[in-house]
């Protein structure tokens, strides 16, 4: 039995019941399983009871599976969202109480320090790749498969298969390298393959086949609420599936309006699921140059808005008000809280799409002005503003760069939440701070050169809304780590006011 595939024994299990068959299966994925969970919360009593959830789902949808299915990566995919519905049903009551992840990293090797660079962010990593992508990571680096054994699962031959693997990898690579952490892919995939999957608690397979068997007639009441969450979050990122595929056969046929699916107001949180802007983005690479802004065919949406990479090529929305599209069109040039837009604005809602090589904010500007009518200029206004300034010189982590230029780079631990910054200009540490305050922050530090920043601040997770955290969230961390103060004042400020023009 043990040399049997997969969906063998999966079949085998649907259509005879066969327990020995299914708990095979358990036997040879739970630690994978297991080890993406513990990822995800943190804790092992919480990584065994999402593992019980993801094999009882198995269970339930054993028949509806593909017989093409690579079952490594459709479990792999059902952990993160049970995960997801886990977090999302505890972390406001359980997570503040974890320990911070990585509390100390600077006293081991530098093998462990790479895996806890990487582990935080692994599971994101993985679910922004393609699925062609991470069943190709999963295969070769998780279950440390050859290559002829990922050709024959993802059949092609083994040429494609490495040219596939080669692929993944580098755009795990590039994923890790936007959050500043920049290693060899050899390092990288060499941490993956020695840290990923974890051996899971021996007594586990066993309580996870029993309860998976009976379907979860036996589980307990939280861990039923998990299955129901985690099912009801599958379905949806299927739904989704199916609108970025609806939008690639829109667009590419010509009609200009973005096709997405109302999301339910009783769940606003069901675009945490998956990131939609990967696949976006690789269908409007496909699409000719068009500029067009039209009164919306979905007025019950709630309303989305993609803005693609950094060539300034890509701008789209569905049941956006014009507000919205000035936003996206306009704070390219400027920041969020420089911009004055007027206060009588229609609020009629539009689909729009802006895909260009480059320069979309502009065309988009262009649009508002020709079919609107507004149009922005520069301003000096008097406004309030903090005023970052030196409070207590050569504080402990405002440490002055050393070695040669880097890119600054932001990494953001969380438990508590911390912000590191390598070669950073006090001037772009305003801007950021002005980012998360919605007020204008300007550097008033006086301190010439870059430096490397750390920001420990006692909250455990950034809000998805800057607009929920204040300035008494950053001003004891500025201070006592930095050094640094933010003064209230007024001053004379460059912002971008749009007004209706003739």
């Amino acid at each position: 039995m043990q040399d049997a595939g997969d969906m063998e024994l999966l079949r085998e299990y649907d259509r005879q019941g066969s327990e020995a068959a299914f708990a095979a299966l358990v036997q040879r994925h739970v630690s994978l399983v297991y080890s993406a969970a513990l990822r995800h919360v943190g804790i092992a009593a919480h990584a065994e009871e999402i593992t019980q959830a993801v094999f009882v789902i198995l269970a339930r949808k054993a028949a509806g599976l593909r017989p093409d299915t690579i079952l490594e990566s459709w479990l792999y995919e059902t952990t993160r969202l049970t995960a997801l519905s886990f977090r999302r049903g505890e972390r406001r009551r359980q997570f503040r109480e974890q320990e911070a992840y990585m509390q100390s990293t600077l006293q081991e090797s530098a093998d462990a320090s790479t895996w806890n660079q990487l582990a935080p962010l692994l599971d994101e990593a993985m679910a922004w790749l393609g699925k062609k992508d991470r069943d190709a990571v999963l295969l070769r680096f998780f279950k440390d498969k050859n290559l002829r054994e990922v050709a024959a699962a993802l059949k092609v031959n083994e040429t494609a298969a490495q040219r596939r693997v080669h692929r993944a990898v580098e755009k795990l690579r590039a994923f890790f390298t936007k959050r500043g952490i920049i290693l060899p892919a050899v390092v990288l995939t060499a941490a993956i393959s020695a840290n990923s999957v974890q051996a899971a608690p021996v007594e586990l397979a066993k309580a996870v086949t029993a309860m998976a068997i009976a379907k979860g007639v036996a589980a307990s009441a939280s861990t039923l609420t998990l299955i129901k969450g985690a099912l009801k979050i599958m379905a949806w990122t299927q739904v989704k599936t199916a609108v970025v595929v609806g939008v690639g056969v829109l667009l590419v046929t010509g009609t200009t309006t973005v096709m997405v699916k109302h999301i339910n107001e009783s769940d606003p949180d069901a675009w945490e699921t998956e990131s939609i802007n990967t696949n976006m983005a690789s269908v409007l690479k496909k699409v000719p140059p068009l500029v067009e802004i039209l009164p919306t065919k979905f007025p019950k949406s709630t309303g989305w808005q993609f803005i693609g990479g950094n060539l300034d090529g890509h701008l789209a929305g569905v049941g956006a008000t014009l507000r919205d599209i000035m936003y996206s069109g306009y704070t390219g040039d400027f920041q969020l809280d420089r911009l004055i837009l007027p206060d009588n604005l229609p609020t009629n809602k539009y689909d729009y799409i802006v895909n260009l090589p480059v320069g979309a904010s502009q065309a988009l500007q262009e649009k508002i002005q020709d079919q609107f009518g507004f149009a922005p200029k520069v301003e000096i206004r008097e406004t309030n503003v903090y005023l970052l300034q030196v409070a207590v010189p050569n504080a402990r982590f405002l440490i002055p760069h050393k070695g040669p230029p880097n890119k600054v780079s932001l990494r953001q631990l969380v438990r508590p939440l911390t912000f590191q910054w390598s070669d950073m200009a006090m001037s772009d540490l305003a801007r950021f701070l002005e980012d998360y305050l919605g007020v204008p922050v300007i550097d008033g530090t006086k301190l010439s050169g870059n430096f490397d920043v750390t920001l420990k601040l006692k909250i455990n997770e950034m809000s998805i809304d800057w607009k929920d955290h204040t300035i008494e969230d950053f001003r004891p961390a500025l201070l006592n780590q930095l050094g640094l103060e933010m003064v209230s004042t007024n001053m004379p400020v460059k912002m971008l006011v749009v007004e209706k023009v003739k």
